[in-house]
């Protein structure tokens, strides 16, 4: 019997890479000095420099508002732009305020918790900053849904560390055999939930190959909500 259903948060719940990409797009519309690169080239490289400086900001190197501007500062270097502090700074809030305002779920994200909540409890395990975290739910109206929210900025541990997992399961009074995870990330969330001995659920919405050859069953969308929700309890495996 699964008792507590956890998600990942962006990528997963929360449609982050979306909302980057619009973010991404208004800014290079903006400021022409991005404009020496393709969008798809653009996009390719933001997406790499976050990621690098991402892990910097979760173990406390950089905070996160100078990260941001580094990560514009790196990417017009890459167009060719004369950067100064300045550029890199305006750049940079420029895009925050587009991604701001770009936050949604991802597609019928509400009704599966919903739906869920009807059968588990609800856990959220994210390699992000708490604060950053606990407004997307809001602003998304997804925080009344959720028992416990568990960030690696608070445990002191990322996935697919172990233990950021047990911590969630503690919080939500659940062993690891009536749990299951929900993620977009191979290594993160489904590596990391197997190593915890939870059952994990593979959110795939773009169809990329499996990286392994594992019982894992897949979710490519949470619509229709009665389809996902066999999968995650298991009524059936995809």
């Amino acid at each position: 019997m699964i008792r507590a259903v956890l998600f990942d948060l962006d990528d997963t719940l929360f449609d982050h890479a979306g909302c980057a990409r619009d973010a991404l797009a208004a800014t290079q519309r903006c400021h022409r000095s991005l404009s020496a690169m393709t969008f798809d080239a653009l996009e390719r490289t933001h997406a790499t420099l976050l990621e690098e400086l991402h892990a910097d900001v979760m173990l406390g190197r950089v905070p996160l508002e100078e990260a941001r501007r580094e990560r514009f500062r790196r990417l017009l270097a890459v167009c060719g732009a004369d950067v100064d502090d300045d550029l890199a700074a305006h750049v940079a809030s420029t895009y925050r305020d587009a991604y701001l305002g770009a936050r949604r779920p991802t597609a019928g994200t509400a009704a599966l918790l919903a739906a869920v909540k009807q059968r588990a409890r609800i856990g959220i395990i994210s390699n992000n900053l708490l604060e950053e975290q606990q407004e997307k739910l809001r602003v998304c109206e997804l925080e009344s849904f959720v028992d416990a929210l568990v960030v690696s900025e608070v445990v002191g541990v990322s996935k697919p560390d172990p233990e950021i997992f047990r911590v969630a399961l503690d919080r939500l009074h659940c062993p690891a055999p009536e749990a299951v995870m929900v993620g977009d990330s191979w290594t993160a969330d489904i590596a990391g939930a197997r190593a915890a001995g939870i059952r994990a659920v593979w959110f795939n919405p773009t169809r990329v190959p499996r990286p392994e050859e594992a019982p894992v069953p897949q979710l490519h969308a949470f619509e229709p909500v009665s389809e996902a929700m066999k999968v995650i309890f298991g009524a059936h495996r995809h």
